[in-house]
Formats: C-alpha cells, structure tokens, sequence
C-alpha cells in the first residue's frame, strides 16, 4: 500500500474508531448532561490525531503480524 493510501485508510478508520469511542467514553464518565456535546467533541478532537498517528505507523507491522497469523491458522507456517 503507497503512502498516500495508508494516510487515507488512517484517517478514515481512526476517525471512525474515535468516534464511537469517545463517544462510549464520555457518556460512561459524564452521562447525559447538558455540557455533554462539548465534552465528547474535545474528547474527540484530541484523540483523532493521536490515533490517526498512531494507526498510519503501526499499520505495516500490523499487516505483517496479521499475515503471519493467518498462515499459523491455516497451517501455512
């Protein structure tokens, strides 16, 4: 996968992931007060870069570690 292909994918499954956890998150530690909207969107403006970040670098060894473990699975080893 290029570059610019695995900032894309990043992006599109961090900001989806952050999404509903931060969601979970918030509601779990705050419930469903009025400042709530507020503390989820904070919640989920720092935490998409940092899981966006995170996601792009450790995509590759988590390709790699994937494809090793689906050929122990199917006894390709």
């Amino acid at each position: 996968m290029d570059t610019k292909s695995r900032a894309i994918l990043a992006v599109l499954m961090s900001a989806m992931m952050v999404f509903m956890v931060t969601l979970l998150a918030t509601f779990i530690n705050l419930g469903m007060r009025p400042d709530f909207i507020g503390q989820w969107i904070k919640a989920y403006v720092i935490a998409w870069p940092v899981a966006a970040t995170t996601a792009f670098l450790v995509m590759p060894a988590a390709r790699r570690a994937t494809e090793r473990i689906v050929a122990k699975l199917e006894g390709k080893t």
